[in-house]
């Protein structure tokens, strides 16, 4: 191997994409050539593991290579589970170190292009704390947030739907009692004093504006493009996004194709409202999804022609994965719009069931990872902080826990056990569910504290609230479920005593595991407290002077080297 010469690296991350979603997982009805290309010319993990089953957390994690409950990015409650507003000033926290930075100092030319998610300012509309060009890349272009339906005019709003409903009827009902109290007064049964009466028709106009000032404008707040520190459109023109995010991610590699570069490619893909060109409207066997996840694999070909183009292939690191699992809630009247999880039950937002954290891994590198290789290990998107550290040369912080591991011994057929034995699942800041990938043997064991209450009961879904709960409407387990993943994948075969005589061992196993962990475990600030999570209007990025924000530069700016 060429261990010496640093090689490039592009990271291309989808946005909730199921396992069972391309054609080299086993979906047989979907077609996805590129990604498969990938797969047949490097080396395949199936069972890998996303940090949590949601996006922010998910991604900390995937920068960081530590469990998001140490940065503080994850949500003690149900409502915000990822970040909800580019106006909060919740996010990454800056004192976490992500592979971007390590890379950085290593002379790599850092980018990404697509979504972040991972917060915007702290104290003041521009002051940027959390920007992706505090963390690492020297050069951003996409959403400081990420894809919403809400992005699309014509589309149901996603964001706190079911808040909003709430919300409407309340003020409806405050918005009556001033009409209410004119009906006496027209009626001569008694006088109410008007200031009574303009008191609550105030109080049902404060009561409006205080939450239509955000939840009325989510498209203009959230949906917004930005380059490294620049708006460039507010709110941004969703058709066209895909295009440009390729076009920019093409100039990069051209740009510092005599350097070493790492490329974050985070797409929007595919995440509702599945905005596909219109070429591939139709396209595929599977509906909107399915024309959403060929565009996409559309893209990831013309990075890779881009890479041969330069004659980069045999010296750049590919990896593709999804951030979670895919989203079985995501439906428009039958339709489903969100992924397919393959054998594996449940999905995105679930804590421990397999289908919300288990997503596709490919690792390419010609000249250095065997084609055609499988792993089916357990391995985790933390892993892929400490493997770039190791193939860019630099050196792991000292000064905190990171719970990736190195990949490389594994993915060059040096080792062929993993190196994690323990992997917790959380969801949000609750622990719902333990791995043990025993050191001796093959055996995986899965261990369910809490579990989702799926709605209608038997459905494998919340399909009542959207998404899944953490914490209240769930099931508390005692003793736990016990499944045995290596055997059992879609978990369908809950063990007991009586059927496995090593039921109790185990389960002591995992606790000291969990009392082990617990103890590594140093208080962070909560990025998702109430304060942070609240829409802050000295906080909202702003193209113009607020609240009259808007814009589109994108027509008249060609791209320039930062």
């Amino acid at each position: 191997t060429t261990r010496n010469s640093r090689p490039n690296i592009v990271l291309l991350m989808a946005d909730d994409l199921g396992v069972g979603d391309l054609f080299c997982y086993g979906n047989k009805s979907v077609s996805t050539p590129n990604i498969d290309r990938l797969a047949s010319e490097g080396v395949m993990l199936t069972q890998h593991l996303a940090a949590a089953p949601m996006c922010t957390p998910s991604r900390a994690a995937f920068l960081t290579g530590r469990y998001p409950i140490r940065s503080g990015m994850v949500s003690p409650y149900n409502l915000n589970r990822a970040l909800t507003w580019l106006g909060g000033s919740g996010g990454l926290p800056t004192n976490e170190t992500t592979f971007a930075k390590l890379l950085q100092h290593r002379g790599y030319r850092t980018g990404l292009i697509g979504k972040w998610h991972l917060g915007l300012s702290c104290a003041s509309r521009n002051d940027h704390c959390y920007h992706p060009l505090n963390h690492g890349f020297h050069y951003f272009y996409g959403m400081p947030f990420g894809l919403l339906s809400d992005c699309q005019a014509s589309r149901k709003p996603e964001l706190h739907r079911w808040l909003r409903i709430k919300l409407w009827i309340s003020t409806a009902l405050i918005g009556l009692v001033p009409f209410l109290l004119l009906i006496p007064k027209f009626a001569r049964w008694f006088s109410v004093p008007w200031k009574v009466i303009f008191f609550f028709a105030l109080l049902a106009f404060l009561f409006f504006i205080s939450w239509y000032s955000s939840y009325g404008f989510t498209r203009r707040w959230n949906c917004i493009l930005m380059r490294n520190h620049e708006i460039i459109q507010q709110p941004m023109k969703e058709e066209k996004v895909a295009s440009l995010l390729l076009k920019e991610a093409l100039a990069f590699i051209e740009r510092y194709k005599r350097e070493p570069f790492l490329l974050f490619f985070s797409f929007l893909h595919v995440h509702t409202p599945l905005i596909s060109r219109e070429k591939f409207v139709g396209h595929s066997k599977y509906g909107r999804y399915g024309d959403n996840v060929e565009e996409m694999d559309w893209m990831v070909g013309k990075i890779l022609d881009a890479l041969d183009r330069e004659r980069l292939a045999n010296h750049t690191l590919v990896y593709f994965t999804s951030d979670n699992g895919g989203h079985l809630e995501s439906l428009d009247g039958d339709t489903q719009l969100g992924g397919w999880n393959g054998l594996y039950k449940g999905g995105k937002g679930m804590g421990g069931w397999e289908g919300g954290i288990r997503v596709p891994g490919i690792f390419r590198w010609p000249t250095v990872l065997e084609a055609g290789r499988v792993i089916s290990e357990p391995t985790s998107l933390m892993d892929i902080y400490p493997t770039l550290s190791y193939i860019g040369g630099g050196i792991l912080p000292q000064d905190r826990v990171i719970d990736g591991q190195n990949l490389m011994p594994l993915l060059e057929g040096r080792a062929s056990h993993s190196h994690h034995e323990f992997l917790f699942h959380y969801c949000g800041v609750y622990l719902h569910t333990v791995r043990w990938h025993q050191k001796d043997c093959a055996t995986v064991w899965k261990v369910h504290y809490v579990t989702p209450k799926f709605y209608p009961e038997g459905s494998g879904a919340c399909y009542g609230s959207g998404i899944c709960s953490c914490s209240g409407d769930v099931t508390y387990h005692d003793p736990p479920l016990l499944f045995d993943i290596s055997r059992d994948p879609s978990e369908a075969v809950p063990l007991n005593p009586d059927n496995e005589p090593l039921f109790d061992s185990v389960i002591k196993k995992m606790e000291a595991a969990i009392k082990e962990h617990r103890a590594t475990l140093t208080p962070a600030p909560q990025q998702f407290s109430v304060f942070n999570t609240i829409w802050k209007p000295w906080l909202q990025p702003c193209c113009g002077t607020f609240p009259f924000c808007g814009c589109d530069k994108e027509d008249d700016i060609l791209p320039t080297a930062p």
